[in-house]
């Protein structure tokens, strides 16, 4: 995954003025990329096939103890199906949408003290 997608992610999690060392955008690059390729490869030897479909990401999720994360995935997954037409081929250099508008909101997790009350 692109080191700006990584970054990107992260800064959606944490508060505006957070800053993210180089070394911990480096890492989490490579736990993605290493998710990425335990996913697939999990998926890949449950199809067999050429293409390795949503539902067989979502069955290699569950057998690899993803179970939270199957729900949201799945209603994701439906939102996008019914966003894009339903279509599941993509055409090499076709551009995809942005979709964070189908995501919940995160909330941002605020560092330090809360605001002292003023006394009058």
């Amino acid at each position: 995954m692109p080191i700006a997608n990584v970054i990107r992610v992260m800064r959606r999690i944490l508060p505006p003025r957070a800053k993210i060392s180089d070394d911990s955008k480096q890492t989490i690059q490579e736990c993605v990329s290493e998710f990425i390729s335990f996913v697939t490869g999990e998926a890949n030897e449950r199809c067999q096939r050429k293409t390795i479909t949503a539902e067989d990401v979502l069955w290699a999720m569950s057998k690899l103890g993803f179970d939270d994360y199957i729900e949201p995935l799945t209603f994701y997954l439906h939102r996008y199906r019914e966003f894009d037409g339903g279509e599941r081929v993509t055409l090499r250099g076709e551009k995809r949408p942005m979709l964070d508008h189908l995501l919940p909101p995160i909330a941002h997790h605020h560092a330090g003290p809360p605001p002292m009350a003023s006394q009058h």
